[in-house]
């Protein structure tokens, strides 16, 4: 296939386009873009392919994508950026900022774990309708009444979801704003990028259509996930949840999925504001540091490492941020960040001075055939690094 690649390119970095339209050509990208900060300034920042298969519309400039679980990385920075204020404790109980939340035995369950996916509340308890979940309201007060899964600083599982209700709730809790509009006031804005968590309906028309993914090639497969994504399993209750009401299918592109907050699941934004968001947690973009050196080394000191309670694969964590190959092969122990269902990666690596953004709408989860877009992209940006 022909790629007609858009966008600039430093020298030195063409490696990074190389691998991007290989991408298109061997890994089946349907529309993508590709940004990397180094030293504060973008050395990459390139597009291709469609923004929506079913019309033919070209992926622009600003064409906007929903990256699922690299919102967490947002929802982490956010966080340490109240730690930063002197307005959050990550070792305080959650209930000292969310009384509620001490129902059911959970009083002294701290901030921290709940990044970590340490708080044992990885799996929503309750009968709510997605109305309910994208009120809001009704899904904090389920998690506040619920006890947990597991006893909790006993084992990291994924908060698939309640990772962000919960983080977001404290947020809400100290601030007053919602964790949309906190971090467009003090993420992106400080820096002059945007990404949203609650999309504007002006907005809309700029979104990239979700591609969601193809079932297994193997029959055996399909019906090992088929079980595994059950009620049954606590893995299938996380995935799905709350109350079996999410999947990965084109619910995701629909106006009340983009319209609602989700910390943990439906950020929308392009890959240079992401990867220049990014940029200012290691290094001054238009002089502001978003993370100093100190929030940051702390943010990304392993707090759980090993396997995941809730996935069964072993993964690394610090206070909110993937560390290292918790993110893909060939990502070096120095780097931090979050990738996201079906593709997309947000990270950043302070020893070399990098931001980092890569989304996509072409999902891609097939367990017998890793999808490999976001690390061979990350592999030629430390190549071309030296």
């Amino acid at each position: 296939m022909t790629v007609e690649l858009h966008g600039t390119v430093d020298d030195g970095f063409g490696r990074v386009a190389d691998a991007f339209v290989a991408n298109f050509e061997r890994k089946g990208d349907v529309g993508a873009a590709c940004c990397v900060y180094v030293d504060g300034h973008p050395v990459v920042d390139i597009w291709a392919g469609v923004a929506d298969h079913t019309t033919g519309r070209a992926w622009a400039s600003d064409t906007l994508q929903l990256v699922f679980s690299t919102t967490k990385g947002l929802t982490a920075i956010g966080a340490h950026v109240l730690v930063q204020q002197g307005l959050l404790d990550l070792d305080a109980p959650i209930a000292t900022y969310w009384p509620e939340f001490a129902a059911n035995g959970k009083d002294t369950i701290p901030v921290r774990w709940v990044l970590c996916h340490k708080a044992g509340l990885a799996d929503v308890v309750g009968d709510l309708t997605l109305d309910d979940v994208l009120a809001w309201d009704p899904v904090v007060a389920a998690i506040a009444a619920q006890a947990t899964n597991w006893e909790p600083g006993t084992a990291h599982g994924y908060h698939a979801r309640s990772y962000g209700w919960i983080m977001g709730e404290i947020i809400r809790r100290i601030t007053g704003r919602s964790v949309g509009q906190f971090v467009l006031d003090e993420i992106g804005g400080p820096v002059g990028a945007e990404f949203f968590i609650g999309l504007p309906a002006e907005l809309e028309r700029l979104v990239s259509r979700v591609i969601p993914p193809e079932p297994p090639a193997d029959p055996a497969m399909r019906q090992l996930m088929d079980e595994v994504m059950s009620e049954e399993y606590l893995i299938g209750r996380v995935m799905t949840g709350p109350s079996n009401l999410f999947r990965y299918d084109e619910m995701w592109n629909t106006r009340e999925l983009h319209a609602a907050e989700l910390p943990s699941s439906n950020g929308i934004c392009t890959a240079r504001d992401l990867a220049r968001i990014y940029a200012a947690t290691v290094g001054e973009i238009g002089g502001v540091r978003l993370l100093e050196p100190a929030t940051l080394a702390s943010a990304c000191e392993v707090q759980a490492e090993g396997p995941d309670h809730v996935i069964g694969t072993a993964m690394r964590f610090g206070s909110g941020f993937m560390l290292g190959d918790a993110m893909g092969p060939t990502a070096p122990p120095t780097m931090f960040g979050h990738a996201g269902a079906g593709g997309s990666l947000g990270c950043a690596d302070a020893d070399a001075h990098l931001g980092f953004g890569y989304v996509m709408n072409r999902m891609r989860l097939d367990p017998a055939a890793p999808d490999t877009r976001a690390a061979g992209l990350v592999k030629r940006v430390y190549t071309s690094l030296g």
